[in-house]
């Protein structure tokens, strides 16, 4: 030690202190235009995405070639037995010889199902199983075998193909089974159809199902007939069951609807709530029996209750046609979900409601249930922002997360911020953000986390005393703008969440966020103002069906923006070949069966487009897949009166508008990357459009179907 020399350093700045500003200064001016690289970044990311995805289509077109029809059962993998028996119901109203292997089915039905797959003279067109019965069941396996060395393996269609990839929003692990099909089968022809699933999903499908290079078949994910709804959900349990006995004796009296709820409990207790204020309701979810379960459903689609308060158990394939509303008393997990909840409604194309109830408790919730899924905050997180936005078109929102692009005109007031406008403010939250890291920082101090809840308490000065800091109580703001405005803060990345095990829940803090950490201030909150003159009118049910009436019951033409006019119209061509010879397929055996079958009867697979307007009644699930009906419901129809249209928004919308009034406009304009960003989308140059046609009509639902080539280059 006594050999080392203590070498001084010159201090060679004159004002250490203006020094050090300038460099904090510089760092804050890098990092921001870090954020800008990024978001172009990503821009370009999604670009490439569309670029890949469109040359996929012009590579596949040859596929359109191939004929497609082949004899013997089509095996189709479901992932829900409410979702197969939907479908079963509907195809065989239609004479359709289906049936369906689960847990629930009797054993002399499994034998008989087993027979009939080795039975050349056997009538059954489609077997349903679940990808778990594929997965575990070697018995079963071994008669497919079998049925594939007798020339009776006609396909293999995967339903709801999105729940393969560790990316959707459903993931199955026995989904990743269905990747050997293809090499112990490779010329059985694999169909993947799916309503909810991005780009990216797509491509990590086609990988795990080994099928690279196959026919991608698109359509719009735009519902021109469905309103878009978002309400603040009342504070109290009471409160929220008033609110929700005033819609279904009101505005959706005489109408048949489904609410979704989180919980087994709460579905429960909605129904039973419900029950004792004398509506027609029933609940649905896993825990219950089998057959109690099928008998809801059935008594449902009777219209023998007019509710069925279910989780997303009852969620996919549900295909009943006169659905008018579709209730969220609890937040979906993402948007994927929620598309294919609020999916439900309207699907006979005539005018129906989706409406959200949003209230910050949830998301704590639904946060708690998906962080340890791979993407399950993000998509979470994608789902609060279309809950949080104060004036940009709800149709919009989910339009861009599938990566399609639509103007508000192309919602034609279709949604509660294109019904009745607002005018924009920018909330300026860097005084906001500062008194919630001072509450935040004098917990750390004392060695406490603050879920949420208790930070929002803290900061209006309400709940724990030693919690709050007095410089940092806010008085100017709601509960529900304070609650609205963590959530923005967390999606913003100012503030993130903390998640903590306990012996009985997991439990959401929150802390500070990548950008309180690196110094810099939250971006700017768009939020609703007052109501613009212009207005489509009454956003009442009952007024948007005698609008709809008033027009003759048909909806618009509606523009689609398309990336490549002609792949789309080839596309149709191709879904009305494959239709044709699946039809041809399923009734050449028996040329009497075909004469009551062909025609209107069987349509092939949905790609998203929807029989013509003359098509009435019950459409089953199945054939929105693999054979559609177009035959008249033997259901019954609620009586539906035509006076006593009231406006239950008012309340709602006056209390909203009163407080928006008193948000102060001298917030200072902020313009951050995010902005930048999207000013910079919007200004590229707007895609092409294409008229939808005619005969088909508006687009129902966005349908992706993945068909595997089986057939070797030479053949094409």
């Amino acid at each position: 030690m006594d050999d080392c020399q203590v070498i001084p350093i010159e201090d060679t700045y004159q004002d250490p202190e203006t020094e050090l500003k300038n460099v904090n200064k510089e760092i804050s001016n890098i990092t921001r235009e870090i954020q800008v690289l990024e978001g172009h970044k990503q821009q370009l990311i999604k670009k490439r995405e569309k670029l890949k995805d469109a040359i996929q289509q012009q590579s596949s077109a040859l596929l359109a070639q191939k004929d497609w029809e082949r004899q013997g059962i089509s095996l189709v993998v479901s992932p829900l037995v409410s979702l197969m028996e939907d479908q079963i119901m509907g195809l065989r109203a239609i004479g359709v010889d289906a049936r369906m292997l689960s847990a629930e089915t009797p054993k002399e039905e499994v034998n008989l199902v087993y027979t009939a797959m080795t039975d050349p003279k056997a009538p059954v067109k489609l077997l349903y199983v679940t990808p778990e019965r594929l997965a575990k069941s070697k018995r079963f396996m071994a008669k497919v075998q079998k049925m594939h060395q007798m020339g009776l393996f006609a396909r293999l269609a995967i339903d709801e193909v999105h729940c393969c990839s560790q990316w959707g929003h459903d993931f199955r692990p026995d989904y990743k089974f269905l990747g050997v099909m293809r090499k112990m089968f490779p010329d059985v022809p694999i169909l993947g159809l799916t309503a909810t699933a991005t780009s990216r999903i797509i491509t990590d499908v086609q990988k795990i199902l080994n099928i690279q290079g196959c026919l991608i078949l698109k359509a719009s994910f735009n519902r021109p007939n469905l309103f878009y709804e978002v309400r603040p959900k009342p504070p109290s349990p009471s409160e929220f069951i008033d609110e929700l006995e005033k819609l279904l004796k009101g505005e959706f009296k005489g109408y048949s609807g489904i609410i979704y709820a989180l919980s087994i409990k709460d579905t429960e207790e909605l129904a039973k709530e419900l029950r004792a204020r004398d509506v027609k309701v029933a609940p649905y979810h896993a825990m219950l029996e089998a057959e109690s379960r099928s008998k809801i459903h059935r008594k449902w689609v009777e219209n023998f209750y007019q509710v069925v308060v279910a989780t997303i158990a009852f969620g996919m394939g549900i295909d009943k046609p006169d659905v008018r509303f579709v209730i969220h008393h609890c937040i979906s997990k993402s948007m994927e979900n929620f598309y294919q909840e609020s999916g439900r409604a309207g699907r006979d194309n005539k005018p129906a409601k989706c409406l959200v109830f949003w209230r910050y408790a949830d998301f704590a919730r639904q946060s708690t249930m998906v962080f340890t899924e791979q993407t399950g905050l993000d998509n979470l997180y994608g789902l609060i922002s279309y809950c949080l936005d104060g004036n940009r078109c709800r149709r919009n929102i989910i339009a861009e997360h599938f990566d399609e692009r639509w103007d508000a005109s192309d919602c034609n007031g279709m949604c509660d911020h294109c019904r009745t406008p607002r005018e924009t403010k920018r909330l300026d939250l860097r005084v906001y953000s500062e008194q919630l890291l001072m509450i935040l920082t004098k917990a750390l101090s004392r060695d406490q986390r603050l879920t949420g809840q208790k930070l929002v308490d803290a900061w209006l000065g309400k709940g724990a005393k030693d919690a709050r800091v007095q410089e940092a109580i806010v008085k100017d703001l709601s509960r529900d703008r304070a609650e609205n405005i963590v959530a923005f803060l967390i999606l913003d990345g100012f503030l993130k969440e903390d998640f903590h095990f306990t012996p009985y829940s997991t439990i959401s803090y929150i802390v500070a966020g990548p950008k309180a950490e690196m110094g810099l201030s939250p971006s700017a909150m768009l939020v609703g103002g007052t109501r613009k003159d212009v207005s489509y009118g009454d956003s009442n049910l009952r007024a948007l069906l005698k609008q709809n009436e008033g027009n003759g019951g048909n909806n618009q033409t509606v523009k689609i923006k398309s990336q490549d006019e002609g792949n789309t119209n080839k596309n149709q061509d191709v879904l009305k070949r494959i239709q044709s010879q699946l039809v041809t397929s399923s009734s050449k055996k028996d040329k009497k069966e075909k004469s009551s079958t062909s025609g209107n009867k069987i349509s092939g697979i949905d790609a998203g487009s929807e029989n013509k307007s003359n098509n009435s009644g019950s459409k089953s699930s199945s054939s929105s897949r693999i054979s559609k009906s177009n035959n008249s419901s033997v259901s019954k129809s609620f009586h539906v009166p035509k006076k006593g249209d009231e406006n239950s928004n008012n309340q709602v919308r006056k209390k909203q508008r009163t407080e928006d009034e008193n948000v102060s406009t001298n917030h200072n304009r902020l313009e951050k990357s995010s902005d930048l960003s999207r000013e910079s989308s919007e200004a590229e140059e707007k895609e092409k459009f294409f008229e939808a046609d005619s005969e088909l009509g508006s687009p129902k639902r966005k349908r992706i179907i993945i068909i595997e080539d089986t057939s070797d280059d030479s053949d094409l």
